[in-house]
């Protein structure tokens, strides 16, 4: 049995796929498993898949089911313990793998372990290092475009970004996975936050390395597919994750937050795309009622320290 298995979703990637599988396959101090899951490409990845790294696991999908669907199936697929997902948009350090192993091996209680992502192009500045919620309703990416440097230490964080992240096998089948309902964008978020109610926490591991160019897929920073579903899912995510109670406390922040976001997509002519992205979120809250985390009492402890770091990560948003 190897000692990690590393999945990474492809969709029309070709462009990045041989420094990605390269750096992948030159991976030191691990036994590893490569599990490459297609949605469907049709710019000829699973041919150059195929005839240039046949030692591959190559999953391939009939169409573009989106990124929850392509990971689920390369995490049923994966033979070891721990599962890495990485974009194919992305390039990796050879001991990547052997420090995100060694850092979730160091307490049961990890649930991730998230790397250092930098930027491709200036690979002195940060791309992510790891991810925060705030009870404004928005996700807070930590340290873009801040120097490396000072992000050396490694820390808990809110979220791991599944772009670059170390997940135990079996917790993951215990929390179901990632939820193929929000097809792409906050699906990491939703686990983690999924992860922190059952008591878990995720940690940063900066020793662990990978350049990443970023919207490789979907095309720049902000476009009309990824304001479209990060809105939903958005809200999807608040309704699954948080108790009544806990959405009524929150509501005045929450109404703040969302209302900030329709004003800035507005001025960027993607006001219309927002609010059908809010519609759509009201959509899978309706037509996935079972996917609601049933509150326990046995987990109160964990959502109040959940919401004392909501309150807290709006701070991050003034540092800023």
């Amino acid at each position: 049995m190897s000692d990690v298995s590393i999945v990474i979703p492809n969709y029309n990637g070709m462009s990045c796929l041989e420094a990605c599988l390269r750096s992948v396959s030159e991976q030191t101090g691990v036994s590893l498993e490569m599990i490459v899951v297609d949605n469907g490409s049709s710019d000829g990845s699973r041919n150059y898949i195929q005839e240039h790294f046949p030692q591959c696991v190559l999953v391939c999908l009939d169409q573009n089911y989106g990124f929850c669907r392509a990971v689920n199936e390369g995490i049923r697929r994966a033979k070891s313990p721990y599962v890495i997902l990485l974009n194919n948009d992305t390039e990796v350090r050879p001991d990547f793998a052997a420090h995100l192993l060694r850092a979730i091996r160091r307490d049961r209680r990890r649930f991730s372990c998230a790397a250092k992502m930098l930027q491709y192009q200036n690979r002195e500045l940060l791309d992510n290092a790891g991810d925060y919620y705030c009870a404004l309703g928005w996700g807070i990416t930590r340290g873009r475009g801040r120097p490396s440097a000072e992000y050396s230490r490694g820390s808990r964080i809110f979220s791991s970004c599944a772009g670059a992240a170390i997940y135990r096998k079996e917790l993951l089948e215990k929390l179901g996975g990632f939820d193929d309902a929000h097809f792409s964008y906050l699906e990491d978020l939703d686990l983690s936050y999924r992860a922190r109610i059952h008591g878990y926490y995720h940690w940063y591991e900066p020793e662990a390395q990978v350049f990443h160019i970023g919207s490789a897929t979907s095309g720049s920073r902000y476009n009309r597919f990824k304001v479209l579903h990060s809105a939903g899912n958005n809200v999807y995510l608040i309704y699954k994750n948080m108790p009544f109670l806990q959405m009524l406390l929150n509501a005045p922040l929450l109404i703040a937050g969302f209302s900030i976001k329709y004003l800035f997509f507005m001025k960027k002519g993607m006001g219309k795309d927002y609010r059908n992205g809010l519609l759509r979120g009201i959509r899978l809250c309706r037509d996935h009622p079972d996917k609601k985390v049933r509150f326990r009492v046995g987990h109160a402890f964990n959502y109040v320290k959940i919401q004392m770091e909501l309150w807290k990560n709006i701070l991050l948003l003034v540092r800023m």
